[in-house]
């Protein structure tokens, strides 16, 4: 362990998740580890009032930006989805120490995070950028409201049990309108979260694509399709009282008969950060259950 400040991600913040007692004890470790390596820590302040680490100063969430070189997640999915979201506009990278279930996100064990975080923060790791959802609600007052996704964008009914009715466009041209419990609009991220349960594809993160994927349609004709990343995707509630619209299932607004959701491309991305081993391909089959590993092939059976 190095005692002097790398001129790499000097200023890093901590963000754990909130309301979880299960981050304390990972959090004031991991915030020893990196004060012993010379790197200014910060957490916010829901961070703070979960583990107070001595050494660390509170950053107030608008102040994160501008503040730090890092964010380093520790949480599961979820919380990267919050922090993503929040840092993207800055170019911020983020690294995700798994504290959940899946950590599709969130790639780093609890139990490997000082060694492989070592090595990450001395430059042993690669990069990946990760498109999110710009989505405006169109309200047929006049009224209009936003939000980002990084995982998806679902319109879907409500409480009452009723099927919504709604017509999609795709860059002003007309693609269908259809009976259902709604439909998703999902990133490549968001395309193994709620869109892969519905029967959408899996898209790797560098295809420039979205998934448009119909919840239990009437019809069952109505199937998953890909779009490209650049299209302007427009979905329009024609019949549904209690329609409403959710980003990242963490944004929801109620909509109502004529209001309109677009859907296009972010004008920035989230960046990411891996350990240099990190496969995307060997992260699915872990994540999945898979049942093949690539030790039962003979080195000669790869192209």
């Amino acid at each position: 362990m190095s005692a002097s400040s790398p001129e790499r991600f000097h200023r890093i913040a901590l963000i754990g998740r909130h309301g979880g007692p299960g981050a304390m004890a990972p959090l004031a470790a991991l915030a020893a580890f990196l004060l012993a390596r010379g790197h200014a820590v910060s957490v916010d302040a829901d961070t703070a009032v979960l583990a107070g680490v001595d050494g660390t100063t509170t950053l107030a969430d608008d102040a994160l930006p501008g503040a730090i070189d890092l964010a380093i997640v520790l949480g599961g999915d979820g919380t990267m989805l919050s922090v993503a979201r929040r840092l993207a506009p800055n170019d911020v990278p983020l690294i995700g120490v798994n504290l959940g279930r899946l950590g599709f996100l969130t790639d780093i064990p609890v139990a490997r995070m000082e060694p492989t975080l070592a090595a990450m923060l001395d430059g042993h790791y690669t990069e990946e950028r990760r498109t999110l959802l710009a989505v405006t609600l169109a309200r047929i007052d006049g009224t209009t409201a936003s939000a980002p996704a990084l995982n998806e964008v679902v319109v879907n009914r409500g409480g009452l049990g009723s099927m919504i009715e709604c017509a999609v466009r795709i860059d002003r041209r007309f693609v269908y309108a259809m009976r259902a419990d709604g439909v998703i609009v999902a990133t490549p991220t968001g395309s193994t979260a709620y869109a892969l349960s519905t029967g959408g594809p899996i898209i790797a993160p560098e295809v420039p694509a979205f998934a448009l994927v119909p919840i239990a349609p009437h019809a069952l004709t109505h199937r998953p399709i890909a779009v490209p990343d650049d299209a302007t995707i427009v979905i329009t509630v024609s019949h549904g009282r209690d329609a409403a619209v959710h980003c990242d299932g963490q944004a929801h607004f109620a909509l109502t008969e004529g209001d309109r959701v677009i859907a296009r491309r972010a004008p920035h991305t989230a960046r990411f950060l891996h350990p240099e081993s990190h496969d995307y391909f060997a992260m699915l089959r872990e994540k999945l259950h898979w049942s093949e590993t690539a030790e039962r092939f003979a080195p000669g059976d790869h192209p």
